[in-house]
């Protein structure tokens, strides 16, 4: 499937740029550099897709679902491609891979509802739905495959065309995956564009696009909002969190601290809604770093390809670097790592998984979001207190309480300001419920029905009533 306007053009080779396998630090392929300026043909020609796509809803459930059969039976290339550009555990590959196929189906089944309105006059009106045209969807590194299916499957079912632009870390196997798709979908009603800076930027801004939905940073959620300000392109932001998760005086240690490691380190803490804090009561406090620190030290840290890894490397040298410079500024602070603290020896991004103790409280690992394998472990000594340190940053994407007392520990998580809380758990969604932050975590709903209805505009029709 041609990604640039150079690709279409024969005898003209495309620029390219490297992609590094973050197990090795190596260059182990490359994907094609598109230039802004190609991106007038590419926005035209899902312009002009969108309008066959649109006409005929039971096409377009067909279709996607055609499309979630040839994500899985691609499933085993995918997964091995996508563990050697982002250096997730193959197992976790595959689990994002069936992810993919699932989002695919579930929004395959919903359709928008015709509402009529009644209020008292004799007039009957009703709300219908209409797609928007071509969407922008801009995906990160940690999670390209799934994220990109949250953003272009609600999209397409809506009667939408998609422009899908995977971070340039994490090119290939979204390019496979949108190969893929091209045998379910007609075409350019998805294109997957790669590239490098000012790409994304200028995808934002087209003119062209008339929905812009985004992951990543707080900084560059800002920046695609005003890009695409310029041409009043509805946006959907998902902009990172920093969780906390809030311990109980009554939570049984040795029975949550698998779950609770896992919800912090799960594909080496790259996950916008991990737990990136734990506050635990101070008579606690030992007991808890003790049980997560044995885990870190234990724990297989390898390659992705190796089947007995369990925790991959950081994606990219930019990503260890900063993991790296907030864990020096904490230690520098006087935090102590009960275990790791430290980038491991060898090649490849990898950096040795890490827990933190007497760590000070405006330490930029506590306030600032880390995504990494460093977690910060901070005593309390009132609940009141808890729950301020918890909500007491800009973020408020989500957060976790865990106790015996599942109704004490329900109303606590119901003072947590952020767009989903968990008890007990952490980072578990359902396809059919919002997701959505507060505070600084974004703007916009995904997910289910509301992730449907962000793809469409209202269209009300009014007639008199039939006599």
């Amino acid at each position: 499937m041609p990604t640039s306007e150079s690709e279409r053009v024969p005898g003209r080779q495309p620029a390219r740029f490297a992609v590094v396998d973050p197990a090795t630090g190596e260059t182990f392929d490359e994907a094609p550099d598109q230039r802004p300026d190609e991106l007038d043909a590419v926005v035209d020609r899902a312009h002009r897709a969108w309008h066959g796509w649109r006409a005929d809803p039971v096409v377009r459930t067909t279709a996607l679902r055609v499309a979630a059969n040839a994500v899985e039976a691609a499933g085993d290339d995918l997964a091995r491609l996508l563990t050697l550009e982002q250096g997730k555990p193959l197992a976790e590959s595959h689990a994002e891979v069936a992810r993919t196929a699932a989002r695919l189906r579930y929004f395959a089944d919903l359709a928008p509802r015709t509402r009529r309105i009644t209020d008292g006059r004799p007039v009957h009106s009703e709300i219908r739905w209409r797609s928007l045209g071509p969407v922008a969807a801009i995906v990160p590194w940690n999670f390209p495959l799934q994220l990109a299916a949250a953003k272009f499957a609600p999209a397409l079912v809506a009667g939408n065309t998609v422009v899908l632009k995977p971070s340039p870390f994490t090119p290939l196997a979204t390019r496979l995956l949108g190969t893929v798709l091209a045998t379910a979908l007609p075409e350019d009603v998805l294109t997957v564009v790669t590239g490098r800076e000012p790409l994304g930027a200028r995808l934002a801004s087209h003119p062209g696009i008339r929905h812009v939905t985004f992951t990543g940073s707080v900084p560059t959620g800002r920046a695609v909002a005003e890009a695409a300000a310029a041409s009043l392109a509805r946006v959907t932001l998902e902009l990172g969190g920093n969780d906390a998760a809030v311990l109980l005086d009554d939570v049984a240690v040795d029975r949550i601290a698998d779950r609770l490691f896992w919800a912090a380190f799960r594909n080496c803490g790259q996950v916008c809604m991990a737990v990136k804090r734990v506050y635990a009561p101070a008579q606690l406090h030992a007991e808890v770093v003790e049980a997560l620190a044995q885990r870190a030290q234990t724990v297989a840290v390898g390659s992705g390809l190796n089947p007995e890894t369990r925790l991959g490397p950081v994606n990219n040298a930019p990503q260890l670097a900063r993991v790296e410079q907030v864990t020096k500024q904490a230690l520098a602070d006087g935090a102590r790592a009960a275990a790791g603290g430290h980038r491991l020896d060898g090649p490849g991004y990898f950096f040795a998984p890490t827990i933190l103790t007497d760590v000070p409280p405006g330490s930029p690992v506590v306030t600032k979001e880390q995504f990494g394998p460093v977690l910060p472990v901070l005593p309390y000594r009132s609940l009141d207190e808890a729950v301020d340190a918890a909500n007491g940053t800009g973020f408020g994407l989500g957060g976790s309480v865990w106790g015996t007392d599942l109704d004490r520990a329900g109303a606590v998580a119901d003072r947590l300001e952020c767009g989903t809380a968990w008890i007990n758990h952490h980072a578990e969604l359902s396809l059919a419920q919002p997701f959505a932050g507060a505070k600084n975590s974004g703007v916009g709903v995904a997910g289910g029905p509301w992730g449907l209805y962000g793809n469409l505009r209202p269209f009300v029709v009014h007639r008199p009533q039939e006599a």
